[in-house]
């Protein structure tokens, strides 16, 4: 009789954890997408006080993304070896250091460093909250564990823009970034209180094959960058990223153009796309949890996403059904994130997990990088349709490449 009273205890127990570690997780997360739209949301105060053009700004945003991309793709062997704790401890100081930096800036060079420093602290979150979403949350909450992450994502973009506008009209922009370090170092507290729920153990051993497939723990780089998945999974990442690219950096001129929509209105489209962003990203866990073919859903909501941005861009819906159908593509995006993540996993040899999510989440920071500059020169030559358009292509590319890593794990299996 104790026995079964006991079971239900035990369930309720693990599930409490399972849901305490995906939220702790998911703040971290959500500081480094918080971190990612710091710099680009002082664009204006910057500009007037160093007498800065957008292209010098942009370039900020740039190495902000490259140096993010190199990490990303080193900092997941470190997880492995090291433990992903202290890696994630490292990735939050960082963007404290950023926060000082950058409320200090004096020239354009300590702009420049605050953005490397940024960089070097974002690379780590991936490989960090993947290794211990997998290591920590059990099976059944696994989607939702993923579901959440993408949506702590969205609200770290969400927030960024009102917190650091706030305090800048309020105060000044230098407030404003002492105040993001300030955040981050709250954050950072958080995680050393409640480090026992972060405790994943680093691989003990190396391995040899070059199967990514059927290799165990400590799978090297050389074997990992030999083997065709990990490209697939790459490129998947970075046509997914360049498709977001184009939402998150051109709404607002986009549907100015075609659709003579005011900025204003425009930034509620654009808000509007995260929000039913996050919405699909909890239906998305339910739907990764219910079935194992999770590049179809991957595939289809991609497909319907960059169907709606071409459908925008057109020019052919009424601009009152504008603004609605760019949150009708973020939702239709959303609901790709869970089983995005669960597809890298299906693929992911134990003890690796740091490795590969680190190499494959490096084509976001590339995507992110080389995008917005590729669709302001679409935008630049009058081609105001082209990030759209754009999006729609990189959407369907990362619906061809979700299957086709789907295929491969389906065959060493």
């Amino acid at each position: 009789m104790q026995q079964v009273l006991a079971a239900p205890g035990m369930k309720f127990a693990r599930r409490r954890l399972d849901w305490k570690v995906i939220g702790l997780v998911g703040i971290a997360h959500a500081s480094s997408h918080f971190f990612q739209l710091v710099i680009p949301s002082l664009f204006a105060p910057l500009a007037t006080e160093f007498g800065l053009g957008f292209a010098e700004l942009g370039v900020l945003v740039a190495v902000f993304y490259a140096i993010s991309g190199v990490g990303q793709a080193s900092s997941g062997f470190v997880v492995d070896r090291a433990g992903a704790r202290p890696v994630l401890w490292f990735g939050l100081a960082c963007f404290v250091a950023a926060g000082l930096l950058l409320g200090l800036a004096s020239s354009y060079g300590w702009l420049m460093a605050a953005a490397v420093v940024a960089g070097i602290g974002n690379s780590v979150f991936h490989p960090v909250d993947f290794s211990i979403l997998n290591r920590r949350v059990s099976s059944p909450r696994l989607g939702h564990a993923f579901s959440a992450h993408g949506i702590t994502g969205n609200l770290g973009w969400a927030t960024t823009p009102i917190f650091i506008t706030t305090l800048t009209h309020l105060f000044n922009w230098r407030v404003a970034a002492f105040g993001a370090g300030l955040l981050v170092a709250i954050i950072l507290t958080m995680t050393v209180v409640g480090r026992r729920l972060l405790a994943v153990e680093a691989a003990r051993r190396p391995v040899r094959g070059r199967r990514l497939e059927a290799a165990p723990a400590g799978t090297s780089l050389g074997a990992l960058l030999a083997n065709p998945v990990v490209w697939g999974a790459f490129l998947f990442f970075m046509f997914s990223s360049v498709a977001i690219s184009a939402v998150q950096n051109y709404t607002i001129p986009i549907l100015g153009s075609i659709y003579g929509i005011s900025s204003v209105t425009a930034s509620t489209a654009l808000s509007g796309y995260m929000v039913a962003g996050a919405c699909g990203m909890v239906l998305g866990g339910f739907l990764v949890s219910s079935g194992p073919h999770s590049e179809r859903i991957v595939g289809m909501s991609f497909v319907a996403a960059g169907a709606l941005l071409a459908l925008l861009a057109m020019g052919w819906l009424p601009m009152a059904a504008a603004v609605p159908c760019v949150a009708l593509a973020g939702l239709c995006a959303g609901v790709a994130g869970p089983s995005r993540d669960m597809l890298v996993r299906r693929v992911t040899p134990r003890g690796a997990t740091g490795s590969v999510y680190g190499l494959v989440y490096s084509g976001m920071d590339t995507g992110s990088a080389l995008a917005p500059l590729a669709f302001g020169v679409m935008l630049d030559a009058g081609l105001r349709q082209g990030p759209y358009l754009g999006a729609f292509l990189a959407f369907c590319l990362a619906a061809f490449f979700a299957a086709l890593i789907a295929a491969k794990a389906r065959r060493a299996h």
